[in-house]
């Protein structure tokens, strides 16, 4: 009985993860044939291609989704082996390449960073912090942080916290164009949009109590890719503005300036990703 291709199948594991059959090469220290070489002989053997292949461009086909698991697993156990061979004295070494946003990465992810790299000494971090949604296989990252409601994916998600979406103004805004009781009364106010997010300017809202949803189609008087860039005119009673809950108030607490504290627009209902 012919015994499986062990080193295929863990060459398959670290192109599926790295993106790249050259940055699959660099890391196992193996030259680009020798990794090309391997993945073919491994789809020649189960009968099947397991990536979809251009010039510019690899990612893994519907078999090759359904079979990372298994290469996975194969490359952990014996990982784990050489680890326990060697008496467990291994430590996690390596480049870690990380996509954040701008404000909430800045915020939160920085100050657990210090801590991260004093317990793994051998680990080196790369950030990226960027409001663009990223191609994780395409652009090579090892793991992103968004605030989202995800899509389907072959990649694994872990939920870390609930973050609360807020509509939020001044009061002096809301002295001078009027409280509104429901969204609709907020139509024909122009607003901040956020533009890195499918609907730019969409917003799905559900009242607390009978559930009844409304969807608010607001039109811009300034639209940005980072939010953060809304906060002075926001502070100034320029217009309303949809911010996670994590980020905004830090802001305008922390401020060296006196600014007073904005507040809900419409305190009846809540919003949710759309």
């Amino acid at each position: 009985m012919r015994l499986p291709d062990f080193e295929a199948w863990a060459i398959f594991a670290k192109v599926a993860e790295l993106g790249s059959f050259s940055r699959a090469a660099e890391d196992i220290q193996l030259s680009k044939p020798t990794v090309s070489k391997a993945i073919g002989r491994l789809e020649q053997t189960l009968g099947v291609a397991l990536f979809n292949r251009n010039s510019r461009h690899l990612s893994l086909t519907e078999m090759g989704r359904t079979l990372l698991g298994h290469a996975n697993r194969i490359l952990a156990e014996a990982e784990a082996a050489e680890t326990e061979a060697r008496g467990g004295t291994q430590r996690p070494s390596g480049l870690i390449r990380i996509a954040a946003p701008m404000t909430f990465g800045i915020g939160h992810l920085s100050p657990a960073l210090p801590a991260f790299l004093a317990q793994y000494p051998d680990i080196d971090i790369t950030v990226d912090f960027s409001d663009a949604l990223v191609d994780l296989v395409a652009e090579g990252y090892d793991v992103a942080l968004r605030i989202a409601s995800l899509a389907d994916s072959s990649l694994r998600a872990r939920k870390l916290c609930d973050v609360r979406l807020l509509l939020v103004a001044t009061p002096e805004y809301l002295d001078r164009v009027g409280r509104p009781d429901h969204p609709r009364d907020l139509e024909t106010l122009k607003s901040f949009v956020y533009t890195n997010k499918p609907a730019p300017g969409k917003v799905r809202l559900r009242h607390i109590k009978n559930g009844n949803e409304f969807v608010l189609i607001r039109s811009s008087r300034f639209r940005a890719d980072n939010a953060e860039a809304f906060l002075p005119a926001l502070a100034a009673g320029s217009c309303c503005l949809r911010r996670p809950k994590a980020g905004f108030p830090l802001f305008f607490m922390n401020r060296p300036r006196k600014i007073r504290p904005a507040t809900s627009g419409v305190p009846d209902f809540f919003i949710f990703p759309s």
